[in-house]
């Protein structure tokens, strides 16, 4: 581990306008802006749906050479099929991030609360179908998963835990890989309005 990249989780908020963005600065220069102050993204949009490649293509050419872009898998895979049948989605998502070269980071699978130990195997069966020569991390919320087996299953397939500082959460340190996803969100509930965003550290 030899480099740390800091950033937040997305770039095109509306109400960063004229505080963190230059007043008047077009929301088509966000990235651009943003990658001046940090070197990372978790990109929160890929959530929800699959980049173009165009899409791509622009996150490329707006960030500089040493910038990298972690994606969450769709809510497709992690949400609503739960890793069941979603071959097509994964290869389909992988496909697509793998055109960001040197500047794709770690991919996360961020589950729900309801994804619980009942669902390791799943898990289990869904990381070793991964293709080598990506970066990997799972995000969990339901404290049954926490235990050595869990652990071991991602330090053998070289997947990072990522570790959250989240209220429901308990302190997270254990290391599964050879770089560090951390999540820093803490209590939501004690932001006001749209300022609740999280903050991710990507350590390679």
């Amino acid at each position: 581990m030899n480099k740390t990249h800091i950033g937040t989780m997305g770039w095109s908020y509306k109400f960063w306008a004229d505080s963190f963005y230059p007043k008047g600065l077009e929301a088509e220069r966000f990235l651009s802006e943003y990658s001046k102050h940090f070197n990372t993204v978790e990109v929160d949009s890929t959530f929800y749906r699959i980049p173009s490649e165009s899409t791509i293509s622009k996150w490329k050419e707006q960030t500089p050479a040493d910038f990298l872009f972690s994606a969450k898998f769709p809510r497709t895979i992690t949400h609503d099929k739960m890793l069941r049948d979603c071959k097509e989605q994964t290869e389909r998502f992988i496909e697509r991030a793998s055109r960001l070269q040197d500047k794709l980071g770690p991919l996360l699978l961020q589950f729900p609360k309801t994804f619980t130990i009942k669902h390791f195997k799943l898990l289990q069966d869904f990381l070793v179908s991964l293709p080598e020569g990506y970066r990997f991390a799972v995000e969990v919320r339901n404290t049954s998963l926490l235990n050595e087996e869990f652990y071991s299953h991602l330090r053998e397939n070289g997947v990072a835990l990522a570790l959250l500082d989240r209220q429901s959460m308990p302190p997270m340190e254990t290391v599964t890989a050879d770089f560090i996803y951390i999540r820093w969100e803490g209590d939501r509930k004690k932001v006001r309005g749209t300022l609740a965003r999280a903050i991710c550290s990507v350590t390679v």
